[in-house]
């Protein structure tokens, strides 16, 4: 097949690389191109008089091409005046989520480089006005995981934050905290030992090393990535009803096993999300180690690595991590890895890569903090009074980003962590939250919850503050919430959202700039 190997028409790995990087403007690693292949955009080839491996390049440039346009299409349908320097396309998901800020999922949160763009004046890249300096201090009153709060400190401001839920007001202080990393070490350790005796002594522990064994035996057979993916994308074989044929063939063989090794799955009536949610071996191993952890003082941060742990054990598909549609007791076939996927019979993996993870995230930020103090406040911000950490000092300003009408459940996406450790949930209290909706009076009740956390946060206020509030507004209200609140908005920033996980459309968001109405007239 040397022949069809023109110089435009097949490329290497590394030639892949450089054509690409060249056409997408940014770095395009081997890395990037081995991912398409593998989860079959573009396909591979091999011939048996070289070495190395190929791919057409018509296929990469229509791959490319694809996403391309459907940014230019993203700016049709969100407007000329978008901001694309606020997009922050050009990043790469390692730089939104550096160090503390992915010690924990959560939806909903901002990126960090929006916040550290407003609030860092040693910015000076395309910034015109600076609105904050070091040793000032500013309010989060939505502070979910502590994005604000952690951006002040690398930017050396002083920060409070305040939430509603206990749960995101633990996220936030962990990451904050000077934990004794030494120490955190050595209980993860004691930690980990109790837990391998444990899982070793179960015989779910048996009965999943032989279904793994199983499955990528299987998996190799029947559902090879690379081949199968191209073949059933280009529609020659029927693949629904060969990945039925195959799934059903195996499921016999998961159910023999269940059998053998006689394991039970369920709670046949679970009384609250952590026993509808899990299977119960996995069940009885978060016991387990909850039960450890709470023997040990100032746990705060063993109960956030176990929190992040069990999220990633719940009994859901892969691609389903985020929604949580119902709970499923056996292997399917995943659209995500292209092959037949198990659930998790057990924590340890996962435990084991996190508490890893936790001790570098806080290693790394301990190297850039600065002398700067932030706390979040557990409270509801309608009310809160801030003169408690203040006293007497008022604030230089606030950055924050209130929650978007009937989009969340604050409380509910960690519903898990509520039932394990006994938080109080303040459902109710939330202002916008998924259960009420999005209809009229849903908005009529966010446009005062909102009205009110910003009259009652003007009192801790100086003269002259910036007020920044990062939001979707698509029925448009912060206008009438700013009027009801005695504020002003003096700019708007419309913001292009390429990426996100909620979704793959993208959207646009304002960052709104308001002051206090009276102090400027």
């Amino acid at each position: 097949m040397d022949k069809y190997l023109e110089k435009n028409s097949y490329l290497t790995i590394l030639e892949a690389t450089i054509w690409a990087s060249d056409f997408l403007k940014k770095n395009v690693t081997a890395s990037n191109i081995n991912y398409l292949i593998k989860y079959g955009k573009i396909k591979k080839y091999n011939f048996l008089n070289k070495k190395q491996s190929f791919i057409i390049k018509d296929e990469l440039e229509n791959y490319y091409f694809s996403i391309s346009k459907n940014k230019e299409l993203w700016k049709e349908k969100l407007g000329e005046d978008l901001n694309w320097d606020l997009s922050f396309d050009n990043l790469k998901e390692k730089d939104t989520t550096k160090h503390v800020h992915r010690l924990h999922p959560y939806k909903g949160k901002f990126i960090p480089q929006l916040v550290e763009y407003f609030l860092d004046s040693h910015i000076d890249n395309f910034k015109k006005e600076i609105y904050f300096k070091k040793g000032d201090v500013v309010l989060d009153p939505f502070c979910g995981s502590g994005t604000t709060l952690i951006q002040a400190n690398e930017s050396g401001i002083n920060a409070i934050g305040v939430d509603i839920s206990e749960f995101n007001a633990l996220i936030s202080n962990v990451k904050l905290s000077d934990i004794d990393l030494k120490l955190l070490k050595e209980q993860l350790e004691s930690l980990t030992h109790k837990l391998i005796d444990f899982v070793e002594n179960s015989t779910s522990y048996r009965f999943e090393n032989k279904l793994s064994e199983i499955l990528t035996s299987y998996n190799t057979k029947y559902f090879s990535m690379i081949n199968f993916n191209y073949t059933y994308k280009n529609r020659e074989i029927d693949k629904k009803k060969y990945i039925r044929y195959k799934l059903k063939e195996f499921l016999k063989i998961y159910y023999d096993l269940l059998h053998e090794y006689d394991i039970k799955l369920i709670i046949k009536e679970p009384h609250n999300f952590i026993e509808k949610w899990y299977l119960l071996p996995v069940l009885n191993e978060i016991y387990f180690l909850n039960t450890e952890i709470q023997k040990i003082k100032n746990n705060d941060a063993l109960k956030i690595i176990l929190s992040r742990t069990i999220r990633s054990c719940r009994a859901t598909t892969h691609y389903d991590l985020g929604t949580l549609k119902n709970p499923i007791i056996e292997p399917y076939y995943c659209s995500k890895h292209f092959r037949i996927c198990k659930l998790l019979f057990s924590i340890l993996k996962w435990w084991n890569i996190y508490s890893k993870d936790t001790i570098k995230r806080l290693s790394e930020f301990r190297k850039i903090k600065t002398n700067t103090k932030q706390i979040c406040l557990i409270g509801d911000s309608r009310n809160i009074d801030l003169n408690v950490v203040l006293k007497g000092k008022k604030l230089d300003g606030i950055f924050s980003s209130p929650p978007y009408v009937g989009l969340i459940d604050y409380h509910e996406q960690h519903a898990y962590s509520y039932d394990l450790f006994n938080f109080k949930r303040k459902d109710n209290d939330e202002i916008g939250s998924l259960f009420r909706g999005k209809g009229i009076e849903a908005q009529k009740s966010y446009v005062k919850g909102i009205s009110n956390v910003l009259k009652n946060c003007k009192k801790f206020l100086k003269i002259n503050a910036n007020i920044f509030l990062v939001a979707n507004d698509n029925y448009n209200l912060y206008y009438e919430i700013a009027k009801l609140s005695g504020m002003e908005i003096m700019e708007e920033f419309k913001r292009p959202v390429l990426n996100r996980l909620e979704g793959k459309e993208a959207y646009c968001e304002k960052i709104f700039r308001m002051k206090i109405k009276e102090q400027y007239e």
